[in-house]
């Protein structure tokens, strides 16, 4: 039921805009007609087995009583037998009594834990580390150089998706992937950041394969802007915060004026402390893109992998955002991922996917040349006529 109420309540506006509040309600409301429907199950359980308890307890009462002083009137037991029988009867009763409400909130508890080992049962990040591979301590300082050699990859339980991927990006160099939806460009980002590993060839950071490096000391040498620019609740400082909790606000404000955000601080008496809403709901697309960049910005790692950057914002502020990303360039390594050509003619080198293959590599002015589908892209957004 909480489940189907979120889903509502987190897709408020698509719901009233495709005019489903009906349908999402009667979903609402047969959920909670099933809560309801257990909810009286287990109150009629309860209800039938605290008198059953009570009623089998009176009962060996009374049949103690009435046995009892039968064998009593025959004359096979005495008077202090009787009474030492209803002695023992009384000292059972609160132990049978406990017994009957610990098997009932049993039933209740295994119910929960079933959920909770469905939790456990869930593969941990890291644990397919645990084989015999060297750990190899990361190269510190300094732009790093990423190598795909040879790279395959599939998602569990589906078809590969990357074939036999290679290409180098220098350290210090801009190196831009695109191609068409699907081509598996933002797959490669994933991998660089182990968040899935690569099931054929390797991927080296430094010369090192990224699966002989420990997922933190990785990572702290990335910077990962997701596609969907993902916003936390909380207030602004608290997003800004995450990769960088020790920065001061001064430092904080000039990272946002570097992505034209300053604005969010500045058009409220809060300040930094200026709430955003629950997953960034009070701002705007373009806003929660251009968050996300400032918090791996203000992180200021040596790599930096921006998946769809731009792709929420208008000209001005993908003017602004590329100005941004130009200055912080400076001594990084980038690998960005683009379908808005614009903003990577200027790349030291372009990588054109299509089907999971490098089908092209090389320049803007090269790949006009010699590539067909760069070529077809270009002059689709009227980079070339």
């Amino acid at each position: 039921m909480t489940s189907a109420v979120e889903r509502a309540i987190s897709a408020a506006r698509t719901i009233r805009a495709s005019r489903a509040e009906t349908r999402e309600a009667e979903t609402v409301a047969g959920s909670a007609a099933e809560a309801y429907a257990a909810g009286l199950r287990v109150a009629r359980v309860q209800a039938l087995v605290g008198p059953a308890s009570t009623v089998t307890i009176q009962g060996a009462f009374l049949l103690v009583l009435a046995v009892g002083g039968a064998r009593v009137a025959a004359g096979a037991i005495s008077v202090g037998d009787l009474v030492a029988f209803v002695m023992f009867l009384f000292f059972l009763v609160l132990p049978l009594g406990q017994a009957v409400h610990a098997y009932t909130q049993l039933q209740s508890g295994l119910g929960a834990l079933a959920r909770i080992e469905e939790i456990l049962a869930v593969p941990e990040e890291g644990a397919g580390d645990r084989r015999a591979r060297p750990v190899v301590a990361p190269a510190a300082g300094g732009p790093a150089a990423i190598r795909f050699d040879r790279v395959g990859f599939g998602y569990p339980g589906g078809p590969p998706v990357l074939h036999g991927v290679s290409f180098t990006v220098p350290a210090g160099t801009r190196t831009a992937l695109v191609g068409p939806s699907g081509a598996g460009k933002s797959t490669l980002l994933a991998l660089v950041e182990r968040f899935y590993e690569v099931t054929e060839g390797a991927l080296c950071l430094d010369g090192v394969d990224v699966r002989n490096l420990p997922r933190d000391a990785l990572r702290a040498r990335l910077g990962y802007v997701e596609q969907e620019a993902p916003v936390l609740a909380g207030t602004l400082r608290e997003n800004l915060l995450i990769t960088a909790p020790d920065a001061p606000d001064d430092r904080l404000l000039a990272v946002l004026d570097e992505v034209n955000l300053g604005h969010l601080a500045e058009r409220a008496p809060e300040g930094l402390g200026v709430q955003v809403g629950e997953g960034g709901v009070l701002l705007s697309g373009g806003e929660r893109q251009r968050l996300a960049i400032a918090r791996t910005l203000l992180a200021g790692p040596p790599v930096l992998l921006l998946d769809e950057p731009t792709s929420n914002l208008d000209a001005r502020n993908e003017a602004a955002l590329r100005r941004a990303i130009d200055a912080v360039a400076v001594r990084r390594t980038l690998l960005i991922v683009a379908h808005r050509l614009s903003t990577v003619v200027d790349a030291d080198q372009i990588v054109v996917l299509d089907g999971g293959r490098v089908v092209a590599v090389g320049s803007h002015d090269e790949l006009t040349v010699t590539s067909p589908l760069y070529r077809e892209l270009a002059t689709h957004q009227l980079l070339v006529s």
